[in-house]
């Protein structure tokens, strides 16, 4: 698998090991899955940078792609327009090359009013159902705002915070990989 996305998929401020892909991949070998994840995170990265980046991080072909970006866009005040139409593209390559994909949904940070976040916030599970893409609503659920599970900024989790990400996701990952292996 890929871990396709920005500082939170990179392990931005924690140790390589305690990054997002390496502790998932640790979590699911525990549950006896023989897998590998990539970790393909680029700290800052929009979504415009990850669609300009996705043919070259698919080589090899993965079996399968998680992707997390949108923080960044949020965080930016980027029209929520772009980022639909940015992922939207990046799902449909993933689409045409027959890779399956794990949407990591991102929220709107509150800051830019209610109709930015009713538009943000409507991106992932809309892109999810047109593409049949298994959804994880919320890729920091238990851990944004939370001050024992974020680091010093606010906003990038700590080695516990990524630690609860991957406990919270952990079963959908492997409903994912379930998906992969029957595909």
């Amino acid at each position: 698998l890929v871990a396709f996305g920005d500082s939170l998929t990179a392990g931005y401020g924690v140790k390589a090991k305690d990054s997002f892909a390496a502790q998932l991949q640790m979590a699911l070998q525990t549950k006896g899955h023989k897998v590998e994840i990539v970790n393909a995170g680029v700290s800052g990265d929009t979504t415009a940078g990850g669609l300009e980046r996705l043919d070259w991080s698919l080589q090899p072909k993965p079996d399968g792609v998680i992707l997390e970006l949108g923080a960044n866009d949020a965080l930016r005040g980027i029209d929520p327009k772009e980022t639909r139409a940015n992922l939207d593209k990046m799902l449909a390559i993933l689409k045409s090359k027959d890779i399956d994909v794990l949407l990591a949904g991102m929220k709107s940070p509150s800051n830019w009013g209610p109709e930015y976040a009713k538009q943000f916030d409507a991106i992932y599970p809309d892109l999810a159902s047109k593409y049949h893409a298994a959804l994880y609503p919320f890729f920091l659920d238990g851990v944004a705002l939370d001050r024992g599970f974020v680091q010093s900024d606010g906003l990038h989790p700590t080695a516990k915070g990524v630690a609860e990400i991957v406990k919270r996701m952990t079963p959908d990952v492997e409903a994912f990989l379930q998906h992969i292996t029957q595909h």
